[in-house]
């Protein structure tokens, strides 16, 4: 072929390449067609819901005794096995009872020797009393005779005499059986008093509980009412638990009571779930016994005492846990995904909420608290409302979007309910 005809061909092939490219390139920066951006939305329905309150505290034993002598003397026996378990009554400790005894012993013997006294002064008594009326007659005889001197006065002097000195005997040993009788009382007393010191050298348990370490050996000297207990009895079943709430929060709850927001369940009111110090739930129930009446300046805070029973002592004294209190039920309850709420500039929580003409709107929301990965709005959202989850990005107020509802992943959503896990007032 001739080198013209080459050249022919190679430039007709060049210019059908380059229109190739030419239309490619055209083809790749071409513009997609025009429409509003797609967001996730989810739609905001009422719920019933059982609103909880997680409050820290600590444990603290239902009955404390500390084991004290309550008499001086040496500690012969030991009678119990450090950590077991005691009934009230149970014997802890023997304190050597003879000088008590002794006492005991002498003050029972004063006692029988004045009542002894008491009955020979009651017999001087009768005696004297049996003589009285024969001297007082013969005296009034010769008082008679004297005043036609039928007698002389010597005779009527000594009858007279006579019938006084027996009256002032009768006075003085009835004397003598009133000083008897305050012998008896104050002998009595003496031996009482000896008896109940006696009583106290058998150490005994005032409380059924577990018992702590022994403070003193065997073998050493105790002193009544001494500082250093012998021991310490706690009664762990049923078991305190002291958890502290803020005043504000009680005040809070309520106005939500008595505006109407909140309703108590009859069912479940007053019954309080623990948590352990793993996070582990706590297999029985406890109760509200009661809310202090105080608030510590210093905290701004109250006291709450529940009582828990503690049948296999899982619970002991000065552990920490954490109470989920039941606040009360919202039977109209609005939840809104923390993923869909931002904040302004300020800090303040907004929303962004596709309207029916498909628009963007903003809303101020007010929050009380997260339960799991949602919000529990108190303004600002109605049922209803489409609230934008995904696809945000860059939206400004007033933009035309395609909402699609967010496919919810399975699990995430809390339950509602009496199994809804506590939160923390926001």
């Amino acid at each position: 072929m001739p080198i013209v005809n080459w050249c022919k061909c190679i430039a007709a092939a060049g210019f059908v390449l380059a229109g190739l490219l030419l239309s490619g390139c055209k083809a790749r920066t071409a513009p997609p067609p025009a429409g509003p951006p797609e967001v996730a939305t989810v739609t905001i329905q009422p719920e019933r819901v059982v609103l909880t309150t997680e409050l820290p505290g600590r444990t603290s034993a239902y009955l404390v005794a500390e084991i004290r002598p309550q008499v001086n003397g040496l500690l012969q026996k030991r009678l119990f096995q450090e950590g077991a378990n005691v009934g009230q009554g149970d014997l802890l400790y023997q304190i050597d009872p003879t000088p008590y005894q002794a006492a005991y012993n002498q003050a029972k013997a004063g006692l029988r020797t004045a009542e002894a006294n008491v009955a020979t002064a009651e017999a001087n008594v009768v005696m004297a009393e049996a003589n009285l009326p024969a001297i007082r007659s013969r005296a009034e005889r010769l008082k008679g005779l004297v005043a036609i001197h039928a007698v002389g006065q010597q005779d009527y002097d000594d009858a007279s005499a006579a019938l006084r000195q027996a009256e002032a005997n009768l006075l003085v040993r009835k004397t003598a059986v009133d000083v008897n009788r305050t012998a008896v009382e104050v002998n009595q007393a003496t031996m009482e008093s000896a008896r109940i010191n006696l009583s106290y050298t058998p150490v005994k348990a005032p409380i059924s509980g577990r018992i702590g370490r022994s403070n003193i050996t065997v073998g050493a000297m105790v002193t009544a009412y001494q500082p250093i207990p012998l021991s310490v009895i706690q009664q762990l079943d049923p078991i305190y638990v002291d958890v502290t709430q803020a005043s504000a929060d009680l005040l809070r709850l309520r106005r939500s009571l008595e505006s109407g927001s909140l309703k108590h369940d009859g069912e479940s009111q007053g019954k309080v779930r623990l948590l352990l110090e793993d996070g582990t739930p706590y297999s029985l129930k406890g109760t509200l016994q009661f809310r202090d009446v105080t608030v510590d300046p210093t905290t701004g805070s109250f006291t709450l005492r529940l009582v828990f029973p503690n049948p296999k002592q899982v619970l002991l004294p000065g552990m920490f846990v954490r109470a989920v209190i039941e606040e009360g039920v919202n039977e109209q309850a609005l939840f809104v995904p923390q993923q869909g709420v931002s904040r302004d500039p300020k800090g303040n929580p907004i929303a962004l909420v596709v309207d029916d003409n498909n628009k963007v709107v903003q809303r101020a929301l007010e929050l009380d608290r997260a339960l799991g990965d949602r919000w529990l709005v108190t303004k600002g959202l109605s049922p209803g409302d489409r609230v934008i989850v995904e696809g945000s990005e860059r939206l400004r107020p007033g933009a035309s979007v395609r909402a699609v509802p967010f496919a919810q992943p399975a699990g995430n959503t809390p339950k509602t309910g009496d199994s809804q896990p506590a939160a923390q007032t926001k």
